[in-house]
Parts: structure tokens; sequence; C-alpha cells
């Protein structure tokens, strides 16, 4: 069988949700830079929101994205330490249909660069979820900035080689990953 390469950028549909107990859309500079780094590669914001870290609040936000032939994509910031208000993972892992394994040893690979060891520290995460790729990462800005530029990015980029997760996501056709020897 024959894989089909898109040719071209598709924009998709994100939503950004900060979670934390402290931060106003004035001081939310994590979920700022994502909406920043969205824009200029092109994609579009689906909604924006700020939750309190509440393991049931942030499950059904997110669940109600899935849902959604709106959203394609969630980025949620912050929640993924180990403090006792920390619960992003434990509110998100459940509505995953497949985690993808390889998102949070990377993130920690990268980031280790620049915080050292304290990366272990760190429960980044990803899945899909009905067609819906979430991805949970630290709520520090230069965290986001780095699971944004060192994957993010290039895996929700319909062009990038040799696979991406766009192919994955509802309401996209025309784009699927091949083998590496394809690709070539």
């Amino acid at each position: 069988m024959t894989k089909v390469y898109a040719e071209q950028f598709v924009p998709l549909r994100i939503a950004v949700l900060t979670v934390s107990d402290s931060r106003t859309e004035a001081t939310d500079t994590s979920g700022q830079l994502l909406v920043e780094k969205l824009h200029a590669a092109g994609h579009r914001l689906a909604e924006k929101l700020i939750l309190q870290d509440d393991l049931y609040r942030i499950r059904a936000q997110v669940a109600v994205w899935a849902a959604s032939d709106d959203v394609q994509v969630v980025i949620i910031t912050g929640g993924t330490g180990f403090t006792g208000r920390d619960s992003t993972p434990q509110a998100v892992a459940p509505l995953f249909d497949v985690t993808v394994e390889g998102f949070g040893e990377l993130f920690r690979q990268i980031s280790h660069r620049d915080i050292g060891s304290s990366t272990v520290q760190s429960r980044a995460l990803a899945g899909l979820s009905n067609g819906t790729l979430i991805f949970c990462v630290p709520g520090s800005t230069n965290a986001c900035r780095t699971a944004w530029d060192g994957i993010i990015a290039e895996q929700l980029d319909a062009t990038h080689r040799p696979c991406n997760f766009v192919a994955q996501l509802k309401q996209v056709q025309g784009a699927d990953c091949g083998t590496r020897e394809a690709s070539s």
C-alpha cells in the first residue's frame, strides 16, 4: 500500500488550557506563549481557558474538547509536577485511547539541557482521545517553549517527515505517514 503525504501545511484547530490556582489572563505567560506559537505556525486557536488545578474540572473540559468537532489538538500547560495540587496527568490519562509513549521521554531528554536532573520531576505526557491529540506540559514558560519548539511544532506540521500526527486527527484527510524507507 502506498502512503500519501501531505504536500501542504494543514492548519489545525488548537485549544490551550492553563492549569493554575494563581494565574490570570494578565499573568498567564505560558498559555500566551503557546497561543503566539500556534498562530505563528499557521494554526487556529479554538479556545483558551484557565482552570484551577482540579482533577474533575480538567477532565471534564478536555473531554468536551475531545468530543467537539471544533478542536483537533489540546495543549495543557501546568499541573504536571509532584505537588499535592498537580493533577493534570491523573485527569487526562483516563481519556486517552492511545498514549504517545515517547512524548514524555523526549520532553525530559530535551529539557535536561536546560534544567538538568530536575527534569525527572516533569510528568509531561501526550495521547490521542477521539481523534484529538492532547499534550500535557509543565507550567513554566520555558517548558512550554521547549515542548513547542522541540516536539509539538513538527508533530503538528503535515509536511514534517518521516512522520507527524496530523493524519491521526479527526477531520484530516489525505495525509498519512509512510515507512522510513518510503520517505527517503
